[in-house]
């Protein structure tokens, strides 16, 4: 079996930090995407919950009037 070379081997330890950044950078963008998606659908939902405070605001001042 051949030996390893000291090149080889510092080859072997950059591509392995490498991948491991590389493996790190994409969870970061996925999560990056789930939590746009998630920032859009709290945003729907705080619209709703305006609209439906603005009806109701109208039917109290209406019933008081």
């Amino acid at each position: 079996m051949a030996k390893t070379s000291k090149l080889t081997q510092a080859a072997e330890t950059i591509g392995a930090a490498m991948g491991k950044a590389d493996r790190t950078a994409h969870k970061v963008a996925k999560a990056g995407v789930v939590a746009k998606k998630e920032l859009a659908a709290i945003s729907k939902q705080v619209a709703a919950l305006q609209k439906q405070l603005q009806k109701t605001a109208k039917r109290l001042k209406s019933a008081l009037s």
